[in-house]
C-alpha cells in the first residue's frame, strides 16, 4: 500500500522554545508525548491525517551535527497576508537569511534555532494547503528522487522536470512533497527530516525491506535501540519509518 507522510521531525536544542515558535507560526496546537519531544499540529487533528504532514521537535544534545537539506514553505493568501506573516515571524524571533536567492518575491527566514524556511508569495497552486505549502528536499536530480519517494510513499506526483519534481497526497489534501534541484547539495545545512507511518495492518518490517529494495539503505545518527528505523534515500537523505501503536 506504500507508506504515509505524517510528520516533519526538527533536532534542536530546546524542543519546547522551538516548537513553541512553529506552534505560533501556523496556528498550530501543542502537545508533548515525553520529555524532550514537543509536537505540534492543527488544533482538533486526529493524527495521521493527510490534511496536514505534523511537526515532531526533538532535543538533541548536539544537533548541528546533524545536516538535512529539508525546508517547509508556508504559503500565504495575499501580497498583505505575506507582509504581515513575515512580520509576526519576525517579531516571534524569525531573521532574514540570504542563500543566495537574489531579487524573488518570496522571503527566506530562519527560525530561532537557524532553520532555514520560505514565506511563499500567493500562488493558486497552494491555495488549499493550509499554512505548510510544502515540504522541500534540495537534491542534485529531482527525476530520481521521484523515482524512489514516488514507491516509498503513496502520494501522487504531479509534476516532474529536471529541475522540480511534485507530490502530493492521493486524497488531494495537505501540503506537497517537492523536490528540487539545487547546486552543491553537500552544503545545504539544516536539521530537519521526514517520518513516514506505515498502515494500520501492514508490516513495519516489510516496508523497511521494501524500502531497501526500492535503493533505502540503513542510516546510523546515534539513534540506539528505539522503535523507529532510520534509513536514507538514494540520495543520501535520512527518514524514519515510525512503529504502529
Amino acid at each position: 500500500m506504500g507508506l504515509r507522510l505524517v510528520q516533519v521531525n526538527f533536532k534542536a536544542r530546546d524542543d519546547a522554545a522551538l516548537g513553541r515558535f512553529w506552534a505560533e507560526a501556523l496556528g498550530w496546537g501543542i502537545s508533548s508525548e515525553g520529555p524532550g519531544v514537543t509536537n505540534i499540529e492543527p488544533v482538533g487533528f486526529a493524527w495521521p491525517d493527510p490534511a496536514a504532514v505534523c511537526i515532531d521537535v526533538v532535543t538533541v544534545p548536539d544537533p548541528e551535527t546533524v545536516n538535512y537539506g529539508v525546508h517547509l514553505d508556508l504559503a500565504t493568501t495575499s501580497a498583505a497576508h505575506q507582509t504581515e506573516l513575515v512580520a509576526h515571524l519576525r517579531e516571534l524571533g524569525a531573521t532574514p537569511a540570504d542563500v543566495g536567492q537574489g531579487d524573488v518575491r518570496w522571503t527566506v527566514l530562519a527560525d530561532p534555532e537557524g532553520n532555514l524556511f520560505c514565506v511563499l508569495e500567493p500562488r493558486e497552486i497552494y491555495r488549499d494547503t493550509g499554512p505548510i505549502a510544502a515540504v522541500v528536499v534540495d537534491c542534485a536530480d529531482p527525476r530520481a528522487m521521484t523515482r524512489f519517494w514516488g514507491e516509498a510513499i503513496d502520494w501522487t506526483l504531479h509534476e516532474v522536470t529536471d529541475d522540480h519534481a511534485r507530490l502530493r497526497s492521493a486524497a488531494g489534501v495537505g501540503p506537497y512533497l517537492e523536490f528540487l534541484r539545487t547546486p552543491d547539495t553537500e552544503t545545504v545545512k539544516g536539521r530537519v527530516h521526514l517520518d513516514l507511518l506505515p498502515y494500520p495492518g501492514d508490516d513495519k518490517d516489510a516496508e523497511v525491506a521494501r524500502l531497501k529494495s526500492l535503493g533505502a539503505t540503513p542510516a546510523d545518527v546515534g539513534q540506539g535501540d528505539v522503535r523507529w528505523t532510520v534509513l536514507a534515500d538514494p540520495a543520501g537523505n535520512e527518514f524514519c519509518v515510525l512503529a504502529l501503536a
